[in-house]
């Protein structure tokens, strides 16, 4: 069962379109899954026991004590962040 788990697809309620769940093990910060990962799978995947053995027990114990940011901070960060790269290309 938890060979198929990488190709399960769901909406991202935070990008709008289906992602897949291997997508969402990579998409949070410092390396970490997702903070929603929890939230959005839990109907399909048991999720903490399969991120408990997936991760160390300080990125768990990180993640799980992860808050969302605020929209508009999330917002005003990918924007400096856009901005750094952009500098950086020039």
């Amino acid at each position: 069962m938890t060979e198929h788990i990488p190709d399960l697809q769901r909406r991202c309620p935070r990008l709008g379109g289906p992602v897949p769940f291997g997508y969402c093990l990579d998409a949070g910060e410092d390396g970490l899954p997702c903070f929603s990962m929890c939230d959005c799978w839990w109907e399909e995947v048991d999720v903490v026991e399969f991120l408990k053995n997936r991760l160390s027990a300080d990125a768990f114990e990180k993640l799980m004590g992860r808050r969302p940011v605020p929209k508009i901070s999330g917002l005003l960060q990918l924007i400096e962040q856009a901005q750094k790269r952009s500098h950086n290309d020039d």
